[in-house]
């Protein structure tokens, strides 16, 4: 009995990155193309930028130029850490932030929802409308306003006599700016940040919820076990997006609505490099508060990416 030999299987060797991209630029390269403007805005004002960042370890003196300005390590970080001010700095960003995220994230979830549960056309219509118009007012309006309907004789504390509370001014009282601040970032954001939660439900297999009909699954149950689960991936990134962020409080915001006697909550690491950086031009100094806070978002990103690729299967990388 002749037994045939096995042929071993032929090994193919990989081609070379370069002549592989070439290939692909060859095969999409109006693609590449398309991009292309997208790299060099990257490139000339993400990345070129980023070697002023040894700005943060030297004594930089705008006449001397950045390499020639005296080498001081890790002087600034200790300057920046030993300062008074830190810890509240520290204290008032995260309590912003984390504010921020536990009402203002779930917000345009929760009015995805319910959009997609309005069958009425033109109402759904209505209210997009109007949940979207306060995003493309101007945030110096915005505060403007603010100003105007939280002074004394303004709007809301009227609304506040009326309840039987005591008229003042809002924005001068530490214990309301939170509030202030947090509601009107909602007010200006909850409907333009729902249109990508809007653009996941469209994506949803209608004939699951045909499915879950006739198996008798209300409404409510049918959000819960197929609407939630179709928009978990989108909400996981966005989620760990805002985690890669959570250092960053708008300052410019902070800056229109804050005042002396709201110092204590109200300012925060990026305010302290407005300052720092232009105002009292301490340029090293506010490059090394800018960089401790990069660093701070990225670790939060690592680690929020981390638990939710252990959890969920679903991460960014």
């Amino acid at each position: 009995m002749t037994v045939n030999p096995v042929k071993p299987t032929p090994v193919y060797k990989e081609e070379p990155f370069l002549k592989r991209l070439v290939l692909d630029f060859q095969k999409h390269k109006y693609k590449y193309l398309l991009i292309l403007p997208i790299i060099i805005y990257l490139i000339l004002f993400c990345y070129k930028p980023m070697y002023g960042l040894v700005i943060a370890f030297k004594n930089y003196r705008p006449t001397r130029g950045i390499w020639n300005s005296k080498w001081v390590g890790f002087m600034w970080f200790e300057t920046f850490f030993n300062d008074p001010y830190f810890w509240r700095l520290l204290r008032n960003t995260f309590s912003i932030s984390g504010l921020s995220i536990l009402f203002g994230f779930p917000a345009p979830i929760l009015l995805a929802l319910l959009l997609n549960e309005v069958h009425n056309d033109k109402f759904k219509r209505t209210v997009q409308t109007i949940t979207y118009m306060p995003y493309f007012i101007s945030l110096v309006v915005t505060c403007s306003l603010l100003k105007i309907y939280t002074m004394e004789n303004g709007l809301f504390p009227a609304i506040m006599e009326f309840f039987g509370g005591t008229r003042q001014n809002l924005l001068a009282s530490p214990k309301y700016f939170y509030p202030i601040y947090i509601l009107s970032d909602i007010w200006q954001g909850i409907g333009w940040n729902s249109i990508i939660y809007l653009a996941a439900l469209s994506g949803i297999d209608q004939e699951q919820y045909e499915a879950a009909k006739i198996d008798g699954a209300n409404r409510l149950q049918q959000v819960l076990h197929i609407t939630l689960p179709g928009l978990m991936p989108t909400i996981t990134i966005l989620f760990i997006l805002r985690m890669g962020n959570i250092l960053n409080v708008g300052y410019e915001k902070i800056l229109l609505l804050y005042n002396p006697s709201t110092y204590e909550v109200a300012d925060v690491l990026s305010t302290y490099t407005y300052r720092t950086g232009l105002e009292n031009q301490q340029y090293s100094l506010s490059t090394a508060v800018g960089l401790f806070n990069t660093m701070v978002n990225v670790c939060f990103l690592l680690i929020t990416n981390y638990i939710s690729k252990k959890t969920t299967e679903s991460g960014l990388f």
